[in-house]
């Protein structure tokens, strides 16, 4: 084992359910109720390529020296001190106590690194405790659910150096090409979706033909270009749904959207030869509300006459059409002949890496001084608006927090503002933002 990892928090926050996790089967007792976990527990601790020591440990509380809950949290201490980096749980549905000040002040004091967790942070219930978890001061939060599963990617990078230092871990970077993208084609009925995915895989792997619905589930079919390996999934396409009254058509279209919602990057198939219909731009839409990443890919391209007018006609409409992923990469191709097919892998790739891309504090707070100054907030009832501070909170799309007063009130335009301001100054085109605001606590 190249290094260790120990488990704190407050009683019944999931320890030994992210133990379990990371040692891959039930070992630790999971209950409701606190004061389950007493003694430290060991495990061969596994998440992607890293190998370390993981460590279970009774619930931090303050409670007298010489009594069970004291003895129990000096075992928690010991742990501590003896592991190479802890990771300190809360529960982000409750939100931060009393009890998780205390012991962050702990940590914070000691020798040892600290990773925070917030835990049961799936949907949306858990929000604002992740975003109230900046406030320990022990950095930004990993939003997590031990339960669920989610999270794992980014807890990986926070304790890959830990494993670097030892040599044991490849560079994030080489451990991101050993995952497979996922990425799901879709769009309206008799596109070319199944065509597309069998010109990438260079076989007739799924069913084609000019009836509109013959495919009905989504299909998974992995596929290697170059170095990187894709999940490629085909979907059946979608109609409006005032058109869809078939019982299997309803059940076809509910699987699309749930392959939509647990790809990363979706190619959005257009007929290049017809105008965008209000169908397309209501996928796209689709897309950006559950955080994907976008690629559009015109089919049928060889049929196009004056391309170029075409390309910007179609430039223009999906800026304005789809502005919440303005910039979208368009990749312009034919499944038929495989013409312009070649670009698609690197779009999507490209499009993923934005995805995932992340924005050092630092810099995110002197481009907001600068956005402020050159077009200073507007009054919110007879007072101005005062953005403090910001940082991005998560990737995945990128995500932002602004703090400061009077924020609730902040017009649609002015967030606008700073959503396109993010997007020029970064470089993050075609993927979702988010900029959820935050009050902040003292003076306004």
């Amino acid at each position: 084992m190249a290094f260790t990892v120990v488990i704190v928090g407050r009683p019944n926050v999931g320890k030994s359910t992210l133990f379990n996790r990371l040692v891959g089967r039930r070992v630790a007792i999971v209950d409701d109720r606190p004061g389950v976990t007493r003694d430290r527990r060991e495990g061969e601790g596994r998440l992607g390529p890293l190998r370390f020591t993981v460590m279970d440990t009774a619930g931090l509380e303050e409670a007298a020296e010489g009594s069970l809950s004291g003895r129990m949290v000096a075992q928690a201490v010991a742990g501590i001190e003896g592991a190479d980096v802890a990771l300190f749980l809360i529960d982000a549905r409750v939100g931060i106590t009393p009890v998780d000040r205390h012991f962050a002040a702990r940590l914070r004091a000691g020798r040892t690194p600290v990773i925070l967790v917030a835990n049961k942070a799936e949907g949306g219930a858990g929000e604002s405790g992740v975003l109230e978890a900046f406030s320990l001061g022990l950095g930004e939060p990993v939003a997590f659910s031990a339960e669920h599963a989610e999270g794992l990617g980014e807890l990986y990078e926070q304790l890959a150096p830990f494993a670097r230092e030892t040599g044991e871990a490849p560079p994030p970077a080489a451990v991101e090409e050993l995952r497979p993208i996922r990425v799901a084609v879709v769009g309206r009925p008799n596109v070319g979706k199944s065509t597309l995915i069998n010109r990438l895989v260079g076989e007739e792997r799924l069913l084609t033909g000019p009836e509109p619905g013959l495919t009905r589930d989504a299909i998974s079919v992995p596929w290697r270009h170059g170095e990187r390996q894709f999940e490629l999934v085909d979907t059946a396409g979608l109609r409006r749904r005032a058109r869809v009254v078939d019982p299997i058509e309803l059940l076809a279209t509910a699987d699309t959207r749930r392959s939509i919602g647990i790809a990363q990057v979706v190619v959005l198939l257009l007929d290049a030869t017809q105008p965008p219909e209000k169908q397309d731009f209501t996928i796209g839409s689709l897309i950006a509300e559950e955080g994907r990443a976008i690629v559009i890919a015109a089919n049928k391209w060889d049929r196009v006459d004056d391309r170029r007018r075409a390309l910007s006609e179609l430039r223009a409409t999906l800026d304005e059409s789809l502005a919440q992923v303005k910039g979208v990469t368009i990749v312009t191709l034919s499944a038929l002949t495989g013409a312009g097919i070649d670009r698609l892998p690197g779009a999507v790739v490209a499009a993923h890496a934005v995805w995932n891309r992340r924005v050092p504090t630092a810099t995110l707070n002197d481009w907001l001084a600068h956005a402020c100054d050159a077009h200073p907030p507007p009054l919110v009832q007879g007072r101005r608006a005062r953005p403090r501070y910001i940082t991005q909170a998560a990737s995945r799309p990128p995500t932002f927090v602004l703090f400061g007063s009077r924020l609730s009130g902040l017009p649609d335009a002015y967030r606008r503002y700073l959503m396109n301001g993010l997007r020029e100054a970064f470089d993050l085109p075609g993927v979702p933002i988010r900029l959820n605001t935050r009050e902040s606590r003292g003076r306004t």
